[in-house]
């Protein structure tokens, strides 16, 4: 027995679940399934974004659905277009094995007589935007008197972005004995009011904690000087190679200029916002969803909606007004069990306002230094070290091999690695060398977890396994605690790349650390841990300790994972000094 059928589903949604490949239900699927198919209650449901809540009330409503009868039973509110079309896409994808069952998507953009044409062919259930779905009530094309279930997704954002009204219009055309199921990330006042207003004794399931953010997110602050904030963003996307993410600016104009600049700067950059057309929203939103464009700037409106699960990082450029609204920012990362980064750049002035968001998210922020340029050059070093080691060899090249070597007749190995290293790392070193700090002087700017640092010294270590071995910061830190047999408190500042990671421990622990990674395998494989150092300090990239010298061995029963994603993407534009 699958364990989608021990909450009750029957057959024709447990095949579709089983062609889409899913294992096991989320928390909120656990909770609110067997509940809505069991009980005839309206349903306020308080969980994080990419939690899997389309099919917490999709495969009930579905199960409940007369698909014999044309009529419309369920409505579907969601925010914004792209959120519709893809409810609108996963509920066909759960109906499919159910004959006769035909799903509409109403939104703005599109031919409003063509989605009256769809409905009256017969839809039984509609997922709709609420200002198309109140103009089409208005012509009399659409009618909802008649449905058995509404669904209001994403409450807290439709609310936000001012349908709140609308929404109040459009469940006064719907019956008063239906069940109205209520699906948000927070529950704000606007929120509970609609609750209050248009449902009788919900029940009421939470994922978490409410109105806190995810588990699955770290976040960070970084304080700079007002005039060093694009300087900073730019710092904190090299510094992660193979980042993919959304930064979130205030207004229209910051998300326009921020996308601009970091376009001619080279990176792949991409804007979205409310004056962009909407065919250009979605080719940007395509292009972001193929990680062809790999930054994404957003205001907050035009964000709503965005539901990618590999973004790694969100970057908040400038913090919202509301804290409601950085959970909503914060929670487009660490989505479908996945770990993320919320990375946020202040001022000083601002540092009061985290205060403010640690105890809405009831989370801690790290304060976190904006890398120096030598330190950014260490990282793309190895990053491109990994990159070269890791590339499968073009067979196309033998042709050409002669005549290379004739080229490269005389040069040694070493000198060749140099050379080979060099032709990318020189320009991106000659870009950051001469940077200034971007750090403002202040106290409250160091890192919380190494404010021993400047009593007892700390060390800065190297490890040769990251994001595509299946680690994060979260699984990073508990196989290095696990391994070392340390305190939760012991390591820290863990930062994970592609094919290695960086992490920081107090230096009287660093004799003991080099030794449990002298010859230290895991499944057959050196696990190699370094002093990390600057470029060019050492000739040798850092302190290691001799293979031959060690005594301890890892055993091939350690915890080693493998299969994860860097979150790759491509940059465009003017190509900037870096590797990529």
């Amino acid at each position: 027995m699958s364990a989608f059928e021990v909450l009750g589903l029957d057959k024709p949604l447990l095949d579709a679940i089983q062609d889409m490949g899913f294992e096991s239900p989320s928390e909120v699927q656990e909770k609110a399934i067997p509940l809505l198919l069991q009980e005839e209650t309206d349903l306020v449901a308080l969980a994080q974004t990419g939690t899997g809540k389309t099919a917490a009330f999709g495969f009930p409503m579905i199960q409940k659905i007369h698909a014999e009868s044309r009529t419309t039973q369920g409505l579907i509110l969601s925010p914004t277009r792209e959120l519709c079309l893809q409810i609108t896409n996963e509920l066909k994808l759960y109906s499919k094995y159910v004959p006769g069952l035909h799903t509409v998507a109403i939104y703005g953009g599109a031919s409003i007589t063509d989605q009256a044409r769809q409905i009256k062919r017969g839809a039984q259930l509609v997922v709709a935007t609420p200002g198309r779905m109140k103009d089409m009530i208005g012509r009399g094309m659409v009618d909802i008197s008649k449905i058995d279930y509404c669904v209001l997704d994403e409450a807290d954002e439709m609310l936000n972005m001012g349908f709140y009204e609308d929404i109040k219009d459009i469940l006064s055309n719907t019956p008063q004995e239906k069940f109205t199921w209520l699906f948000s990330a927070t529950m704000p006042k606007e929120v509970a009011s609609i609750a209050k207003k248009f449902m009788h004794k919900p029940k009421e399931i939470t994922v978490g904690t409410k109105n806190a953010g995810a588990s699955t997110v770290q976040h960070e602050y970084y304080t700079v000087g007002g005039r060093d904030r694009y300087a900073a963003l730019k710092r904190l996307a090299d510094a992660n190679p193979g980042i993919f993410s959304v930064i979130f600016c205030r207004t229209k104009r910051d998300t326009q200029r921020v996308a601009e600049h970091l376009i001619e700067d080279g990176y792949n950059a991409g804007a979205l916002h409310g004056d962009l057309s909407q065919n250009q929203r979605d080719l940007v939103m395509n292009a972001f969803r193929k990680k062809q464009v790999q930054l994404l700037v957003a205001t907050d409106v035009a964000a709503r909606g965005i539901d990618v699960d590999d973004i790694t990082h969100v970057i908040n450029y400038q913090l919202p007004d509301e804290i409601e609204t950085y959970t909503h920012r914060s929670g487009r990362t660490g989505r479908a069990g996945k770990s993320g980064i919320s990375m946020v750049i202040i001022t000083r002035s601002e540092q009061r306002k985290i205060k403010a968001i640690e105890k809405k998210i009831k989370q801690d922020f790290i304060a976190k230094r904006i890398p120096t340029g030598i330190e950014i050059c260490e990282i793309q070093l190895y990053h491109l070290a990994n990159r070269i080691k890791e590339t499968e060899i073009n067979t196309e090249i033998d042709n050409y091999l002669p005549a290379i070597n004739d080229v490269l007749e005389g040069i040694d190995r070493e000198e060749l690695i140099k050379k080979i290293v060099s032709v990318e790392f020189t320009r991106f070193y000659n870009y950051y060398s001469k940077t200034k700090d971007l750090n403002t002087s202040s106290e409250k700017n160091k890192e919380k977890s190494t404010r021993r640092d400047t009593k007892n010294g700390a060390v800065r270590y190297f490890i040769n396994i990251g994001e595509r071995d299946g680690y994060d910061w979260m699984s990073l830190k508990d196989f290095l605690r696990d391994t070392l047999n340390l305190e939760k408190d012991d390591i820290f500042n863990v930062d994970t790349k592609g094919s290695f990671s960086f992490f920081n421990s107090d230096a009287s622990l660093t004799d003991f650390i080099l030794q449990t990674f002298t010859e230290f395998k895991v499944k057959g494989r050196f696990i190699n841990v370094e002093v990390s150092t600057k470029p060019g300090s050492s000739g040798k990239g850092g302190k290691r300790r001799d293979r031959k010298q060690g005594h301890r061995k890892g055993g091939d029963g350690a915890s080693f994972r493998r299969g994860g994603k860097s979150g790759k993407g491509r940059r465009g534009g003017r190509k900037r000094p870096g590797f990529y």
